[in-house]
């Protein structure tokens, strides 16, 4: 039996029962929908899909199957990939909330099943992935969406904080969850201060002015700044950290 103690567990009736043939790593979905709605497609013996984990916005947590056992989250990756679902659709980005549970999840797997801390990219390799990295074999699915692939550079360095591995967070998401101002859908005066700092910078890719609700194209338009900073990879993410706003000349917000 391997459940996770900082998840309720709400059993679900779509699985392989001691199906888990190995464990490489944990990999992330997007529900395209809420918790509870997932939930109970889930338990339809029709849908022939499930999850191992699911978390919805507001951070709240559930283990659906246990990870000695097979869930049905990504065809031909189900038998060595354990899997955790959230909510909400693309091209969304975690949730802050979500976020720190996807990094509990995934030191806890790491200390479990002794997994590397790494993003991996394809499915032949070991870590936090995603189920997009499967391609046809696992779906041909775009999910989780380039937003949330793109947090999981920060999310391997907050589990390793978790599982108390030193770390130096990367730049940008320094000591506090960007993401709580500026995750796709939010509606901030940060986001519309953050767009008027972004064109003075130089930026000259919005359609529209700034404004006050954040979207793909202010994410977009914060990465080119990373980029511009000479980060690479995860360290430029979209995600408006600390550093971001310092060398933007804007107060970070509190």
């Amino acid at each position: 039996m391997s459940r996770f103690a900082g998840a309720t567990w709400v059993p679900l009736r779509n699985y392989t029962k001691d199906g888990q043939e190995a464990v490489q790593g944990l990999v992330v979905h997007i529900m395209q929908g809420t918790l509870g709605g997932s939930r109970s497609w889930f338990n339809q013996a029709s849908s022939q899909a499930s999850s191992h984990f699911g978390t919805d916005r507001t951070g709240k947590l559930e283990q659906w199957v246990d990870t000695k056992d097979r869930a049905w989250a990504q065809a031909a990756g189900n038998r060595t990939w354990l899997s955790i679902e959230n909510e909400g659709e693309v091209p969304d980005a975690l949730t802050a909330p979500q976020f720190e549970k996807v990094a509990q999840v995934f030191a806890w797997v790491v200390r479990t099943y002794k997994v590397p801390y790494a993003v991996a990219k394809t499915p032949s390799e070991k870590g936090l992935g995603y189920h997009r990295m499967g391609g046809a074999a696992w779906g041909g699915h775009s999910c989780p969406g380039d937003a949330i692939i793109n947090q999981l550079w920060a999310i391997v360095d907050r589990a390793k904080v978790i599982n108390g591995v030193g770390v130096k967070p990367v730049p940008h998401y320094a000591a506090y969850p960007g993401d709580k101002y500026f995750f796709v859908g939010r509606t901030s005066k940060l986001v519309t201060e953050l767009g008027k700092a972004l064109v003075k910078a130089g930026y000259e890719g919005y359609k529209q002015g700034p404004g006050p609700l954040f979207s793909p194209a202010d994410r977009k338009a914060v990465k080119w700044f990373q980029q511009k900073q000479g980060w690479t990879g995860g360290d430029a993410d979209g995600v408006p950290g600390r550093e971001t706003w310092k060398r933007l000349k804007v107060a970070p917000p509190k």
